[in-house]
């Protein structure tokens, strides 16, 4: 046996150097657990007949009262012997930690020295199969002359190699396994000494040993790698900025600006979002907007319309402001809404694809709109709207309390209504949600209707930031950024998988990209290019997710 093999540690070898913890700790585990047989056991024990009784309805209300009351007493009575160990017990466990802490480490740090030489030995081994299965290999295609056969020879060598890996992975994960288990040991005791009851420092601790130990170098950056890259993008941005512009990127003001541009964009995230966990898509997005803002700086116009629609002129002015304003949110609201229903029958009822019928929807909109109105620009919208609906507080953009608001309301119907959760079944897997009883249909249409009114309340959101300047064009390639922010945030195009958080991430994430970009004076076409590369490598890595998987 060489010097490295007998730092190995054998099961029987560890077992001696964990006997004296133990033994210690065994020990002041016994004292405890007879400390605890009629205080803190018998509360527990009591507690869980009370709850029986009140539960069981074969007794009699008298019978209940009866026995409830005699449990109780002695629930009073075990509490009152609970509390006279409580100190003593305190003091046990505080010396068992004591002599974990002071002992512990010795017993790891030799389960971990010799775990790395498991490891060694077997990435040896492994390195020697291999050599092995090669040099047997070369000498058998020696032998043969016959094409097939070598083609037959290549293709064994090729499984025999990939079996041989197989067993390193195997091998190097019961050292991983080992490792971990000498770790969770410690927990373990001090698990039996608390009752489950650990420190804030100690279940930290163990939440970190836990995701050390589950970490996959391949799975995070396919999970995080994107988002890594744009980080570091936005770090570099954030140095040049002050180079090349001679001021500083990372603001207070900059972050406000770019949160209240993110505001009415994050309403057509989350309606889109829902689409595409479908396994859906809406390419009518930016044409809503248009419709939307045109329509709502119509009814909200300061004074009589310069514009008309279809020849006729508006004019709102008779009505309060404030009428208008909720009035504009209807108009929105149930414009958006007819045309995402619309695309959602078809989706639904013919089973035709989000993009055919969307893409539908986007060309019979702008046609609409721009034949309507002439494709002219309505101005702006009355006075004091935008200050009575999203006042700042202080720098502070209200706005931002919009979009949080909404992000709050979809992420409960996702997350806690039957909706949501046959929205998610329906993305998953269509027929096998339809055999458990979930209409399809009424789901498909669902998201749509749900998608409509977040689009109208955005572009409502949207004329008011902007103060109007509502025209058939607003709004044009919000959608290639609404879908963009759903798949850089997770919301898979295979269905049935994705987050609000992630939606919110998403959004936030592009918007902050373009600002900056703006302002560091990049060229817009640029921008695109930056934007199409996020899009392409972020459903690369969702495609390699879905791969995997597979």
């Amino acid at each position: 046996m060489t010097t490295e093999n007998k730092k190995i540690l054998t099961a029987e070898q560890e077992l001696q150097l964990r006997q004296p913890i133990d033994e210690y700790v065994g020990g002041i585990q016994e004292k405890i657990n007879a400390l605890r047989a009629d205080g803190t056991d018998r509360v527990i024990e009591i507690q869980n007949s009370i709850d029986s009784v009140k539960r069981d309805r074969i007794y009699t209300k008298q019978e209940k009262e009866s026995q409830l009351s005699q449990l109780k007493q002695e629930l009073e009575k075990a509490k009152g012997v609970e509390a006279q160990h409580k100190a003593e017990i305190s003091k046990l466990i505080a010396d068992a930690e004591g002599y974990l802490k002071a002992n512990f480490d010795g017993y790891y740090q030799a389960v971990k020295a010799s775990c790395q030489q498991e490891k060694l030995a077997a990435q040896e081994k492994y390195r020697q199969s291999v050599n092995q299965l090669n040099k047997t290999h070369q000498e058998t295609l020696a032998k043969l002359t016959d094409h097939t056969e070598i083609k037959d020879e290549k293709y064994v060598q090729k499984n025999r190699l990939f079996d041989a890996k197989m067993q390193l992975d195997k091998d190097l994960q019961e050292v991983k396994d080992r490792r971990h288990a000498a770790v969770e040991y410690q927990y373990h005791l001090i698990d039996l000494l608390r009752m489950s009851k650990f420190t804030v420092g100690q279940s930290l601790a163990q939440r970190w040993e836990n995701y050390k130990y589950t970490f996959n170098r391949r799975d995070f950056l396919l999970k995080n790698g994107l988002y890594i890259a744009i980080i570091a993008i936005f770090a570099a941005l954030c140095i040049l900025a002050p180079i090349l512009r001679g001021f500083p990127l990372l603001t207070v003001n900059n972050v406000l600006n770019i949160l209240q541009q993110a505001s009415p964009r994050m309403f057509l995230a989350l309606g889109v979002a829902g689409l595409i966990l479908l396994a859906g898509t809406d390419l009518s997005i930016g044409r809503m907007v248009g419709m939307g803002v045109t329509a709502a700086t119509i009814v909200m116009h300061r004074g009589i319309n310069t514009g008309s629609v279809f020849g006729h002129i508006f004019d709102f002015t008779s009505m309060p402001v404030m009428a208008r304003v909720i009035l504009a949110l209807v108009v929105c609201i149930a414009l958006c809404t007819v045309f995402t229903t619309i695309a959602g029958f078809f989706t639904a009822k013919f089973k035709m694809h989000p993009f055919i019928s969307t893409m539908a929807n986007q060309l019979i909109i702008f046609g609409l709109v721009t034949y309507s109105t002439r494709g002219v620009s309505f101005g702006a919208i009355e006075d004091g709207i935008q200050q009575a609906i999203m006042p700042r507080l202080g720098s502070f953009p209200t706005i931002i309390l919009w979009a949080v608001a909404a992000v709050i309301i979809v992420w409960f119907i996702w997350n806690k209504t039957t909706f949501g959760k046959n929205l998610f079944a329906v993305g998953g897997n269509a027929e096998a949600a339809s055999v458990s009883g979930i209409s399809v249909f009424k789901v498909t249409v669902g998201a749509f209707v749900m998608a409509g009114i977040l689009y109208g309340f955005g572009s409502w959101l949207e004329c008011i930031r902007m103060v109007g300047s509502g025209a058939a064009a607003y709004g044009q390639g919000w959608d290639m950024e609404a879908i963009a922010a759903c798949v850089v945030g997770g919301v898979s195009f295979t269905g049935g998988i994705g987050k609000i958080s992630g939606v919110v991430v998403g959004v936030v994430i592009f918007t902050a990209l373009t600002y900056s970009l703006t302002t560091l004076g990049i060229d817009a076409n640029l921008q695109f290019v930056f934007s199409g590369v996020i899009i392409l490598v972020a459903v690369m890595l969702d495609c390699l997710k879905y791969v995997q998987k597979k």
